[in-house]
């Protein structure tokens, strides 16, 4: 199950024999991550408000990720997100967030996700483009809920999210180094700051934690070991997306019953390959299992005094 409270559509222009060629998506970080799910043959459901125009196009659009769907009628608008990318790079031309979820609409949605986290193996709890669209409670009491109750928890979050789901529990997280800067949870992304606040985190509620590190080794604590991440060196087609495909990777092994090792060595070479695609989540399942052959978990000693 993926809690992906308010996705977004995408409105994309390109160019295609000289003319301009609009194409049309569901976006936001729980869509990506579902469509990586997806591609490694793990059925995947949606829990998510659809409201207003916005919700209306993304409704079928969600549908052909082969997702399925449990929503809530609502009335706040969904976001949208729109972006240029004939000259080769992205230009953002404007942006909706989205309008906050209403009490009655937490209150239905909060239902719908609970009832299927508690019947799927795995629940990824996702965090919507605007933070103001739900509140930050929803996260905590959503871990603590499927987390009291058997169900894994696996969080991709950061803010006042972040502190609010290790509040209530969970068996996996995935956080970028560059967050942990933002939240102020490290000085600076060195090794050995992250380190230490990957072992900060698991005090605070996190099982197991992966750090990434944008184009360095991302960071993991398995069982109370620290491990550097080596991932097979690719170019980027478009750097977006590696994280959600990695917490992805990590969520269809555990669906799946594999242990922490495998799940971290699939996500890394999910976000490694994600970032050789221009479509974010994207990805073929037999592609990553061979660059899964390139994955490496080098231990590490957690002495103080060595950086980067």
């Amino acid at each position: 199950m993926i809690f992906a409270p308010a996705p977004q559509l995408t409105v994309t222009i390109e160019e295609r024999g000289g003319a301009p060629d609009i194409h049309l998506h569901a976006g936001g970080q729980g869509v990506w991550q579902a469509r990586m799910v997806t591609s490694l043959g793990v059925p995947v459901v949606l829990c998510c408000n659809l409201g207003g125009e916005p919700g209306r196009v993304l409704e079928p659009l969600l549908v052909e990720e082969g997702v399925e769907l449990r929503t809530m009628a609502g009335e706040s608008r969904n976001g949208a997100y729109v972006h240029d990318r004939r000259a080769g790079r992205r230009v953002e031309i404007a942006e909706a967030p989205g309008e906050p979820l209403n009490r009655h609409e937490l209150d239905e949605l909060y239902g719908i996700t609970l009832a299927e986290g508690l019947a799927a193996p795995v629940s990824i709890l996702s965090g919507p483009a605007d933070p103001s669209v739900v509140p930050a409670d929803v996260y905590r009491r959503l871990a603590h809920d499927l987390t009291r109750n058997g169900a894994q928890v696996v969080a991709d979050l950061s803010g006042e999210n972040l502190a609010a789901v290790l509040q209530g529990g969970l068996c996996f997280l995935k956080v970028s180094a560059e967050e942990l800067v933002e939240d102020g949870r490290v000085p600076h992304d060195g090794r050995e700051e992250l380190v230490r606040a990957m072992f900060a985190l698991r005090d605070d509620g996190a099982g197991a934690v992966v750090v990434s590190r944008a184009q360095k080794p991302a960071l993991a604590l398995l069982d109370g070991a620290a491990y550097e991440v080596g991932m097979p060196e690719l170019e980027p087609a478009d750097h977006r997306g590696a994280g959600d495909s990695m917490t992805a990777g990590v969520s269809a092994v555990l669906a799946q019953g594999g242990d922490l090792t495998t799940a971290v060595r699939t996500g890394a070479a999910a976000g490694a390959y994600n970032v050789t695609r221009h479509g974010l989540g994207s990805g073929r399942a037999a592609t990553i299992g061979k660059l899964m052959e390139h994955v490496q978990l080098r231990p590490l000693d957690r002495t103080p005094g060595q950086e980067d």
